[in-house]
């Protein structure tokens, strides 16, 4: 085999993914409502004809209208549009702490796992460190210590998930650094960094970008949980979380005013699960058609 062989069977599998990943149902179904989703935090200004800061008080805790079509909050602040912006938050934590997580984890779990030795007892005992705690207990440790705002949130759930990645990264790495391609590059003069980067990564890609589409659902749980205590983005700045806890004082009453935004949370969990659920289908040759 010879290194420019390598690509071909690279896009042909992706290729074959795609086919199967079209033909899960629930999984097509999952990455629409995903879309929709984001669709609809992009163009949140365009839905809702409603500034989610505008407070007025004689409207406060009204249910369902034909003007406030999710009702309004205890501030008389619109739901609906509260929603929206508050699914750009998530997504926009989510999303950001789970790529960098993937980048970091899996660059560390490949380094880890091409040089063996020392390298690989000290990377991976530092992760084995990090996974000895509670997620949880971790991105709040982190947060309480360097402070509530949206740069600390994304690197205290981008330390939570990173370990995750390196050890599923470097379990493949160990068995690919002993194919013939990877031996190839070596014999040709490569270095370890081209070796690891072009030939050894693409090849782990699928596995991670499943398990990151996974993961991506607990990163948004998670800041989600962090809003709640009041550890997310500081107020004015309408988050899930916050709505939900906002709404929880009234849950006799007005239960619909944390309902909704706890809603909107599982709607995103669950979209994400559909999509990594078909990825993993598709990837898995037991679980194949």
């Amino acid at each position: 085999m010879t290194l420019a062989d390598t690509n071909t069977p690279q896009r042909t599998r992706t290729a074959s993914l795609l086919r199967l990943a079209r033909k899960n149902k629930l999984s097509a179904f999952g990455l629409l409502m995903f879309t929709l989703i984001v669709l609809a935090s992009i163009f949140a200004p365009f839905i809702s004809p409603h500034d989610p800061l505008d407070q007025n008080i004689l409207d406060r805790l009204q249910d369902r209208s034909a003007e406030y079509i999710l009702g309004t909050d205890t501030f008389g602040r619109d739901t609906f549009t509260r929603i929206l912006y508050g699914l750009r938050v998530s997504l926009m934590i989510g999303l950001t702490s789970t790529f960098l997580a993937m980048v970091l984890g899996c660059s560390l779990g490949i380094i880890a796992g091409y040089r063996g030795g020392w390298v690989d007892s000290l990377i991976m005992r530092v992760m084995d460190m990090l996974l000895a705690f509670p997620t949880l207990i971790t991105g709040l440790f982190i947060v309480a210590v360097l402070g509530a705002n949206f740069v600390n949130i994304v690197l205290a759930i981008t330390v939570t998930i990173l370990p995750k990645f390196a050890r599923v990264a470097r379990a493949p790495t160990i068995a690919l650094k002993e194919r013939e391609f990877v031996e190839a590059a070596r014999a040709l003069g490569y270095s370890d960094i081209r070796i690891m980067a072009v030939h050894i990564a693409p090849n782990i890609l699928g596995e991670v970008v499943v398990l990151a589409s996974l993961w991506a659902a607990y990163a948004i749980r998670i800041e989600a949980y962090l809003s709640f205590i009041g550890l997310g983005v500081a107020p004015p700045t309408p988050t899930l979380g916050t709505m939900i806890r906002d709404g929880f004082n009234h849950i006799l009453d007005a239960p619909f005013v944390s309902i909704y935004p706890g809603f909107a949370v599982l709607l995103v969990v669950l979209s994400l699960n559909l999509v990594g659920d078909g990825l993993r289908d598709a990837i898995d040759p037991k679980l194949r058609d």
